[in-house]
């Protein structure tokens, strides 16, 4: 509920102005990626189950706490400390899913895992949109409260699973023990953090855009959010059944990318209003299906017991890095150029990560070409 409303509850609420509100959801990125890779530490070192454990707790204290804070400094100071915690969750809950799902059905697992991520996120925009119309305040006091319901929901449901380390070898042998020596995997963070970078633009500038270029109320804003989770809960899991296998993810990627670039494109073309919000939203939704499971399923397969952490950090760290990009370069460029400036950057950033990610796929495909011959 919080993040898609953080920067209208700067400008509306606290009345900082749009650069200000940047900067606080740059800082939530900054603390993000520190959370990211601490947690894949933390995780590769004490297992999962305990880090996710901390860290909605932690989060749901510090979500509370962040309501009460009404100055640029403690409000930053206390969105850092709160990303901090609450991503270290992210790289823990990616390898409990591997741990729990099975080699056939890893795409399909992490699916499932969006769909509830999404489920949460639509009725968390729905309420959200309905709650700041009457008070933002109330929006952190809900955050912070179903954060520490999903942790006690965890130690209750669902049982310790028991960590032990393993010998540190790989599943392919071609592929290096550390993630950070994986050049592949390198590259491919480098154009998720791109494509992330664009498509945080709906969580943090499009709203904003919406409300004071387009004139559409919180509520409707709130709906647009919504409707994107609920598109993700209906088909979602649909759609990537009928994909998985028959070609490789990372065409997939390439293509989801592609979509939300032209996404990006329609707020420049279309009139101002509801139908053609909706329409964009839509249009980002096809294309965060179609790229993102798919980005997880690349990844997973690269990794083994022991270093399945690292891989996951380094995935959750490319998001929190836009999570700072995003806002902080996306204000300034407003800043210069206006809203329409921002659109047309974004379509053409998406347009170079995609071609990327088709580069990145024919580069592993003449490599295992080479591989076989020899």
């Amino acid at each position: 509920m919080v993040i898609p409303f953080m920067t209208l509850y700067c400008t509306q609420q606290l009345h900082f102005t749009i650069t200000q509100a940047g900067w606080i959801m740059g800082i939530f990125g900054l603390g993000s990626i520190s959370g990211a890779f601490l947690g894949g530490k933390l995780t590769d070192k004490y297992g999962f189950y305990d880090v996710q454990i901390f860290a909605l707790l932690s989060g749901g204290v510090l979500f509370i706490l962040l309501g009460f804070q009404h100055t640029f400094l403690t409000l930053g100071i206390f969105t850092f400390i709160l990303s901090l915690c609450n991503e270290a969750f992210r790289p823990a809950n990616s390898t409990a899913i591997a741990h729990h799902s099975s080699g056939d059905n890893k795409t399909r697992s992490y699916s499932l895992n969006r769909l509830a991520i999404n489920l949460g996120w639509a009725f968390g925009g729905a309420i959200g949109g309905f709650l700041a119309s009457f008070n933002y305040h109330l929006l952190f006091w809900v955050d912070g409260c179903t954060n520490i319901l999903a942790a006690v929901f965890l130690l209750k449901l669902l049982p310790r699973s028991r960590f032990t380390k393993t010998a540190h070898k790989t599943d392919v042998d071609a592929i290096p023990s550390s993630a950070y020596r994986d050049t592949i995997y390198m590259v491919f963070i480098v154009l998720a953090t791109m494509f992330a970078t664009c498509f945080f633009q709906m969580f943090t500038i499009q709203p904003l855009f919406y409300k004071t270029q387009w004139h559409l109320n919180e509520r409707f804003i709130g709906f647009l959010m919504a409707l994107n989770g609920i598109v993700i809960a209906i088909i979602e899991m649909v759609i990537v059944y009928n994909l998985e296998k028959k070609r490789h993810p990372l065409k997939y990627i390439s293509l989801g990318v592609l979509l939300t670039g032209f996404s990006f494109l329609l707020l420049n073309v279309l009139p101002p209003g509801g139908s053609s919000a909706i329409i964009v939203i839509l249009l980002i939704t096809i294309g965060e299906i179609i790229s993102m499971p798919f980005m997880n399923a690349f990844w997973i397969v690269r990794t083994s017991e022991h270093n399945r952490g690292q891989y996951a950090a380094l995935y959750s760290m490319a998001w929190s890095t836009a999570q700072i990009l995003a806002p902080t370069v996306g204000s300034q460029i407003i800043l210069y150029g206006h809203f329409s400036m921002l659109w047309w950057v974004l379509v053409v950033v998406c347009a170079i990560s995609s071609a990327g990610f088709a580069l990145l796929y024919r580069f592993i495909s003449k490599s295992q070409a080479v591989s076989l011959k020899s």
